[in-house]
């Protein structure tokens, strides 16, 4: 079956290629397709994820899946939250978000923080609701950023109990421990029995 992950993150997209690889789907992303993303406009992780899940399955008419996930600082009120990959201003970078991240908590004590990931898998020949899953990552804020193997925040997202960062753990690490792939795990439960 051919299904769009909807996204282009190239990073995103080889994690789920990787965590969903039991169901041996061809994945496609919205780059792959020429689609472009949707305004983000819902109020919370699910409504994002299902925005680009319907806005990529529509156009392509594959089933489409889509995540929304950011971080949450319990000292920021749970930002940056849905904002977190505009969290320096639109189109900033990974680095000007983790730089602008810090400078946040540079005089914060409790810096105690967790990924969040929403997945939303929507199929537009189905009447069926769509399938949703939720993982998370609980860690902190490091102090500065230290290691080279991830993307976004991973490099200032402490494990205390392995005492690294998961930029420092690697994608071994996060394939299996990541707020992403335990909604991937999840919502590949749910498509096996499906199948």
């Amino acid at each position: 079956m051919k299904v769009v992950i909807a996204t282009s993150n190239q990073g995103k997209l080889k994690e789920f290629e990787t965590l969903l690889a039991p169901l041996n789907w061809q994945f496609y992303s919205l780059q792959d397709l020429g689609i472009d993303s949707p305004i983000e406009d819902g109020a919370t992780f699910y409504e994002n994820a299902l925005i680009k899940a319907k806005h990529a399955a529509t156009i392509s008419g594959y089933p489409a899946i889509a995540d929304d996930s950011g971080l949450c600082v319990d000292s920021l009120n749970g930002a940056p939250g849905i904002k977190s990959a505009r969290y320096a201003g639109e189109n900033s970078s990974d680095a000007d978000n983790n730089l602008k991240l810090l400078e946040s908590l540079e005089n914060e004590t409790q810096r105690n923080a967790a990924f969040v990931a929403c997945l939303v898998f929507f199929d537009p020949n189905s009447d069926e609701d769509p399938l949703s899953a939720e993982g998370r990552l609980e860690g902190e804020i490091a102090r500065d950023s230290q290691g080279k193997d991830g993307f976004g925040y991973d490099p200032i997202f402490f494990i205390s109990e392995e005492n690294k960062t998961l930029a420092e753990l690697g994608k071994d690490y996060k394939n299996k421990n990541s707020h992403r792939a335990k909604a991937t795990k999840i919502l590949l439960n749910k498509l096996l029995k499906e199948k």
